[in-house]
């Protein structure tokens, strides 16, 4: 879309009298970018390179036709066809969409998706949910139940993708279970980003940004032949902002820092016969992100009884977005690595294709007890991770009546962690323990992960008549896992005996698990139909089944013992109906379905309020059910207007054994039948508006709006009435100016979380049944400069 921009598109401009009207707007009305729709990814079309490493031209009649919805190639099926083509449910963003909404963080992706939740609170604490499930963030032994991918590479952690959007050139997201055609099998769905590729056209750009918390980012991109049939590409990124919530113990603010990273490639193009791509990356962050603001006292109040007994003074008022901390919060993460995809096509149009990858991430926090007041000094828990993965495909020959694609996938990791607490001299005052049993004690408890996984996979699609296609799919996986977690005897704090001793031990004596083991079998399967009953209307139905393996906790126990450290499979059976069509002489792309899953041990994120510890565990049987509809529209030259709205159903089947929540007696609670789900919200929707006109010889004026709503929803596994995350909504807008031939540059104003919500993306248990939140990014204006040269 900014090639189209530069080149002039006829409609595409903005009179002068609309810029004054902009100019006139209010401060909340100015924002930076252009907006695509999340269906529709308006650059040229070349999204096939995003997911395959085959380049494809733009189409005569693709992506400079006025007024009409823009045709977007994805290749989910390992082959280039159109999204519209494909029978299964999948959202599209562009790069443009991104920028317009200044959206370069994975955790605001749900301001743009359907269907998605993202809870984060810092790298090691991220989830990745669709429809609801998959919010089981910090599990160091355990997958996630949305697979990631980064060119093609899956990413075993949902924190390795933490990092700033960078040269980014399509985003696909993919729900329901996956497997048949991806590297990794997963129960939920599967977010596959994709960067731009080398160019033998010299690309050069820079780009500037600065706005209100001390943010500032900026961006460099280089590309271009390296020789006549290899090119190279550099990008980097750095990111610097002070944070938005303000610690009243030292005057600093908090949940800021800054972010780096670059991304070398190098792609060598012999012809259609190879094609060879090769990238390093390597990113890191700087940070105090993960301070959590005070949310609730629960029933009791006796989290702020006790913060007075110690003479702590918190800020119990979220909407302050204030904390007080006398140590505070910090994480350092270090992350990058290196792929290799090459691919052979034969004689009969054939295709071998092979990714081969390593990765590593390294997580170091540095956290608070979140009072001003020397309780406990540090906690949390450091981890390092290494992954190797080696995926083969083979594609039979386009065009005949039966396509297929067979693969063969591995996957090694390895995973250290260390689990770490050092108390100060009024923990056991604040805790209510016998004095000196906590006191100055410090505690370390290293684990350590082993996994190997092997899967072969297939799927064909069968052409039965010029309507209709028949598709089948199977993946046949075998994990098997081993860990060990030890917990070191405690050092530091005075010689205690009885009670107090019993109480030191209790939460800090030595622990050895052992060896642990899992080993699993995980089938996955599809059959699908999708039947044309118009040139540009697809129905389709799919029924699937997707297993992800268990997995270990590497964590101390409570009072589940060693047992409670093996978690078992989860398992989802998934059934959708829908539609795909382009109306209206190609200006209304108009998308909906409905589906229904039903997913046994679903895997969730626990709270033990006795080790005062989160672990995974298998929370019963859930069932979710819903409606997705996607709209985009271009009414008039320059206009595009886009929406996306669910409704999600999502309730427990049985789930028998879930913690209690505070207000509740018993350790133990059924929540079987309830809407309880963690992060579910019942209602998502998001709508946008873009629009452009030129404003003179050789310039174009555009403005963009997105508005994105979710209903409340419970915001912790005990479903407790003091932990539900209120209904928000968040609106964004730009408004700049940029050339069309001749020096390419590109300036605009944005402004995100334009009316200033106060809300909050996910709710954490605390001490004495409180409970702590990550609030959202108050208003921020800036500014983006971008020029080409």
């Amino acid at each position: 879309m900014y090639q189209a921009f530069r080149r002039g598109v006829p409609g595409l401009t903005l009179n002068v009298t609309a810029l004054a009207v902009l100019a006139a707007l209010p401060p909340f009305a100015l924002g930076a970018g252009n907006v695509v729709s999340a269906a529709v990814a308006a650059v040229p079309l070349t999204a096939a390179a995003a997911a395959d490493s085959t380049p494809i031209e733009p189409a005569a009649d693709g992506a400079e036709v006025v007024g009409a919805v823009q045709t977007v190639l994805v290749t989910t099926r390992r082959r280039v066809e159109s999204s519209q083509n494909v029978p299964t449910p999948m959202t599209v963003l562009g790069d443009d969409a991104l920028d317009g909404n200044r959206l370069y963080r994975v955790q605001d992706l749900q301001q743009l998706l359907p269907s998605t939740t993202i809870n984060y609170v810092h790298a090691r604490q991220m989830s990745f949910a669709v429809r609801g499930l998959g919010n089981n963030p910090a599990s160091d032994g355990l997958e996630g139940s949305v697979g990631i991918y980064l060119d093609n590479v899956y990413l075993a952690r949902p924190g390795m993708a933490a990092f700033d959007a960078l040269d980014v050139q399509q985003l696909e997201l993919l729900r329901g279970p996956q497997g048949t055609l991806f590297g990794k099998n997963t129960t939920a769905g599967v977010l596959n980003i994709a960067t731009r590729k080398p160019t033998f056209t010299p690309e050069r750009s820079v780009e500037l940004s600065a706005g209100r918390f001390g943010y500032g980012q900026g961006k460099l991109v280089l590309s271009g032949p390296l020789g006549e049939t290899v090119a190279g590409r550099l990008s980097a990124y750095k990111t610097v902002d002070d944070g938005y919530i303000v610690n009243r113990h030292n005057g600093d603010h908090v949940q800021g820092g800054q972010r780096q990273g670059a991304r070398g490639q190098v792609s060598v193009e012999q012809g259609k016969e190879f094609s060879l791509r090769v990238i390093a990356d390597y990113n890191e962050e700087h940070s105090n992100n993960g301070t959590l603001v005070f949310y609730s006292a629960g029933p009791s109040g006796r989290a702020l009884t006790q913060a007075r007994l110690v003479g702590a003074t918190p800020v119990v008022d979220p909407n302050e977005r204030a904390v007080s901390l006398d140590s505070g919060s910090s994480v350092s993460v270090h992350q990058g690595g290196a792929s290799a995809e090459a691919n052979w096509t034969f004689a009969n149009d054939a295709r071998l294709t092979s990714v081969t990858a390593w990765r590593f991430w390294n997580f170091t926090p540095r956290n608070d007890d979140g009072l001003d007041v020397p309780i406990m000094l540090n906690v949390g828990a450091s981890a390092k991770h290494k992954q190797f993965t080696q995926e083969l495909r083979w594609a039979t020959p386009s065009g005949k009546p039966v396509e297929s694609v067979f693969g063969a996938y591995y996957y090694y990791q390895e995973l250290d962690n260390n689990s770490f607490a050092v108390n100060g001299p009024l923990a056991d005052l604040y805790n209510g323990n016998a004095p000196g049993a906590w006191n100055n004690v410090g505690s370390t408890a290293p684990g350590r992960l082993r996994v190997n996984s092997y899967a072969l996979f297939g799927q064909s699609t069968w052409h039965a008549t010029e309507r209709l296609d028949l598709t089948a799919g199977v993946r046949a996986s075998y994990e098997d896992k081993w860990a060990r977690v030890v917990r070191n005897a405690p050092t530091g704090g005075a010689t205690v005996t009885g009670a107090a001793l019993a109480a030191r031990n209790g939460r800090y004596g030595a622990f050895d698990s052992g060896n642990l083991s899992l080993t699993q079998s995980s089938p996955t399967a599809l059959l699908s139909a999708g039947y044309k009953a118009a040139p540009e209307v697809l129905l389709y139905t799919s029924i699937s089944h997707g297993e992800k393996s268990g997995g270990i906790n590497l964590a101390v126990p409570g009072t589940g013992g060693v047992a409670s450290m093996l978690v078992g499979a989860e398992r989802s059976n998934a059934l959708e109906l829908g539609v795909k069509s382009t109306l209206l002489d190609n200006r209304l792309q108009l998308n909906g379905n409905v589906f229904a899953t039903v997913v046994h041990g679903y895997q969730s994120n626990a709270y033990d309020p006795i080790a005062r510890s989160s672990y995974l565990t298998n929370a019963g049987d859930v069932r979710t059910r819903g409606v997705e509809i996607e709209a985009i529209a271009t009414p008039v030259r320059g206009l595009t207007l886009r929406a996306n709205g669910a409704f999600n159903h999502a309730s427990y089947l049985k789930y028998t054994n879930a913690p209690c929540a505070p207000e509740r007696p018993g350790t133990f609670c059924d929540l079987s039948g309830r809407d309880a789900l963690v992060n579910a919200p019942r209602w998502t929707g998001n709508v946008g508006l873009q629009y452009a006109k030129g404003v003179g010889d050789g310039i174009n004026g555009y403005v963009n709006a997105n508005y994105a709503y979710r209903a409340s929803t419970y915001g912790t596994l005990d479903a407790s009435e003091y932990a539900r995350i209120p209904a928000y909504s968040v609106s964004n807008f730009s408004v700049g100016l940029r050339t069309t031939n001749g020096t390419a540059w590109d300036v605009s104003l944005w402004v995100k979380n334009a009316f200033d919500k106060q809300y909050y993306t996910s709710l954490w248990n605390s001490g004495f049944g409180s409970y702590n939140a990550v609030i959202g990014t108050p208003r921020t204006v800036g500014v983006t400069g971008r020029y080409e040269f």
